[in-house]
């Protein structure tokens, strides 16, 4: 079968390649901080779709393109640093991606693209003598996801246009936070908010939602063509543009520095990122 910073970043714009069309390729590379300049080491191969990193203490987990009776699919993945290897977690006929740790059991939460077509959540346990089961019923289309510290969780619903929304597991109806928002969403458990982008009167916006508060506040525009970030810390978030990463204080955002030259890893432009602990994993679009 198959911190105070929980990232949950995700696939293209929730998923809107069919699993039967060509997927883009890509390569996740991990960095490794030393001192003051970064070891990379390649996770995945560069000609096939891998995407959406989500690094642990343990190991990287992902999304990879597979291919079953000539049709392409997705499955989760899981970069072990101890073996230095990769294995497949799911290894099913349905397509799996936006992999993140279900807070409320051992295992992971994932969208699965049904047979039918529809796009929900699910929950893997990595115990694999049980079952996946399916955490939503009634809600869908689902992109991605972000669980916050209680029962609640906000999720990129599809649609025209894409929806922030906000639920708990306790059978509510969600809430509509925002509209025509990015892929990456997150929660920053110190500030205790969820973070986001979205288009709002022609720019894109790095912004934050209080679930205490029912709030969303705009902290600063993105650079042009950039949604996806990760947070370093509980002040600071990181995006590329093209191969190179950029560091930023969320509360403090004129002050925005060059953190990373990845050219030399990268020759064409990286995507989403994902940090944990002095490592960083990064997509490298190849098409």
């Amino acid at each position: 079968m198959k911190a105070l910073i929980t990232l949950l970043t995700c696939l293209c714009s929730a998923m809107t390649y069919t699993v039967q069309a060509a997927m883009p390729k890509s390569q996740i590379l991990l960095a490794n901080e030393v001192d003051d300049s970064v070891k990379v080491v390649s996770l995945t191969s560069q000609d096939s779709y891998h995407n959406q990193p989500l690094v642990t203490a343990k190991g990287v987990y992902f999304t990879q393109e597979v291919n079953e009776r000539e049709q392409a699919q997705t499955d989760l993945f899981f970069y072990d640093f101890a073996s230095g290897k990769s294995r497949n977690l799911t290894n099913t006929p349905v397509s799996e991606f936006s992999p993140t740790l279900y807070p409320h059991d051992e295992g992971l939460s994932s969208v699965v693209v049904e047979p039918d077509g529809k796009q929900k959540l699910w929950f893997y346990p990595f115990d694999t003598q049980q079952n996946a089961t399916r955490i939503f019923d009634h809600i869908e289309p689902v992109g991605y996801h972000a669980w916050g510290v209680k029962d609640d969780l906000v999720m990129f619903i599809l649609g025209e246009p894409h929806t922030l929304q906000y639920t708990d597991t306790a059978g509510h109806l969600p809430s509509k936070i925002a509209k025509n928002i990015g892929r990456t969403l997150a929660f920053n458990e110190k500030k205790q908010i969820y973070s986001f982008t979205y288009n709002k009167n022609g720019q894109h916006w790095f912004a934050s939602f209080s679930a205490e508060t029912q709030q969303v506040h705009d902290h600063f525009v993105m650079p042009a063509g950039v949604q996806d970030y990760t947070w370093l810390d509980d002040t600071h978030v990181a995006y590329a543009i093209g191969n190179r990463v950029y560091m930023r204080d969320f509360e403090r955002p004129k002050a925005v520095s060059q953190w990373h030259n990845l050219s030399q890893y990268c020759d064409t432009r990286i995507s989403r990122l994902s940090y944990y602990d002095g490592r960083l994993a990064f997509v490298c679009e190849k098409s």
